[in-house]
């Protein structure tokens, strides 16, 4: 089935969590604990029940060890039933947004009628990993059976055997070129002569804006979460509302010390935080008299270097935006994820650079300059995190509610991918 003969999908409701700062210890909520909480308040204003659904597809980087099919627990504890099926995806930093194209592209080909999709993860909980040498040593005290082979193999045991893993930081490496995620940024910095105070001034400006959109109440997708005491989580909690330029400068570099220009504070926040959507096709829009908050369009990928993963947004948006014929002045509205401070403006400078335009992308002229002031207007993962598998759920859901609050027409959400790729997707006012 051709894109021309393909259903209209369109995005109906969705609800995320507060994204929650992780604060150097575990946090007081599994990822199976956000996932069913945004599911569970999603479905309860539904008109139609979850055994309703079709099925169930969610995007989850590091799950537990109890979560390993964590878009099946949640089918299953939302009272779909047995029989509602579901499956996880992983697209790293865009896992979410996966999970939303995947169900796309099963509505718009008819084996789908009603999903429920989204994204969640709890990096404040990601496991620690044993060495390879506890590992090893551990297989041989099972196999030693005897009190002397026991005594040997006690005797073998070395002190830094028992240092851990940090699977997160190790998550955050790309194997290929041997480079974490910083360090990416940096190199794209450095490629495109962004400045440190330029970094800073993003970061602040993510920070206001998100404070405002928290003052202004345009953040009504936010459910609430409960901790077991009882304490109320309403909105996210990483947002500095003092921020500035002269107290970002004050902070050292993280990823290539002691020279280079990322740090914590103009890179995204360690959060967790889980987003679930409910995707549609005009038949179930009929069945159960649904409201519609925007049409979806399949999403668009593209590959790049992994040094130069930032880079993989102007990438997918010009594929996007080839797909639909469109220029980027047709659109009103972007967000596009800020992992990094440097990697997002990266972004904005190559879309408007003759040579990555011409060498990299392929075209004849730019594409043009994305307007500050059409740019993740409510702030971004700078200051309200980044969950990796649930941020790409989370600006589909906001663009549509920005395209509906601004009443413009569409809008591009899109993702640098760790491992050198890019998501994009366009969404679209239904009037």
């Amino acid at each position: 089935m051709t894109n021309s003969t393909a259903r209209p999908v369109y995005l109906i409701d969705g609800a995320r969590t507060p994204f929650l700062k992780a604060r150097g210890k575990l946090g007081l909520f599994s990822a199976s604990d956000l996932s069913i909480s945004a599911s569970n308040s999603l479905m309860l204003r539904q008109p139609f029940a979850a055994q309703d659904l079709d099925e169930v597809i969610y995007g989850c980087v590091m799950p537990s060890p109890d979560e390993t099919n964590i878009a099946r627990i949640i089918a299953l504890r939302i009272g779909g039933g047995h029989q509602l099926t579901a499956h996880t995806v992983q697209r790293n930093c865009a896992s979410g947004l996966q999970a939303i194209d995947s169900a796309c592209r099963n509505i718009a080909h008819g084996y789908s009628n009603l999903v429920l999709a989204g994204g969640v993860d709890a990096m404040s909980r990601a496991p620690l990993l044993l060495k390879e040498d506890m590992v090893h040593w551990l297989a041989n005290w099972s196999r030693a059976k005897t009190a002397s082979a026991k005594l040997k193999a006690l005797g073998a045991l070395r002190g830094h055997y028992f240092a851990p893993i940090i699977s997160l930081l190790r998550g955050l490496r790309d194997p290929v070129v041997g480079l974490n995620m910083g360090q990416t940024a940096e190199e794209l910095a450095w490629r495109f002569g962004i400045s440190r105070t330029q970094m800073d001034e993003l970061s602040v400006q993510s920070h206001l804006r998100l404070a405002s959109a928290i003052e202004h109440h345009h953040l009504d997708e936010i459910t609430p979460v409960y901790s077991p005491t009882g304490k109320a989580f309403t909105q996210d909690d990483g947002v500095r509302a003092d921020s500035s330029v002269e107290k970002l400068a004050t902070l050292k570099p993280f990823f290539d010390k002691p020279y280079g220009s990322v740090t914590p504070a103009n890179s995204s926040q360690i959060t967790d935080g889980a987003c679930s959507v409910i995707l549609a096709s005009e038949e179930a829009i009929q069945q159960y008299h649904l409201p519609v908050l925007a049409k979806l369009n399949p999403a668009q990928w593209a590959g790049v270097d992994p040094s130069q993963m930032g880079l993989g947004p102007a990438n997918a948006i010009t594929e996007t935006l080839k797909t639909h014929n469109l220029s980027l002045d047709n659109i009103d509205y972007w967000e596009l994820n800020e992992a990094f401070a440097a990697q997002v403006q990266a972004c904005v400078i190559a879309l408007n650079d003759a040579d990555y335009c011409q060498h990299d992308l392929g075209l004849d002229d730019v594409l043009g300059e994305i307007p500050n002031d059409k740019l993740n207007i409510d702030g971004g993962a700078i200051s309200l995190g980044h969950p990796v598998g649930a941020s790409g759920a989370r600006i589909v859901l906001h663009l549509a509610k920005i395209l509906q609050r601004k009443h413009a027409s569409k809008g591009i959400a899109s993702l640098c991918i760790g491992g050198g790729q890019g998501g994009a997707m366009l969404v679209e006012a239904v009037k």
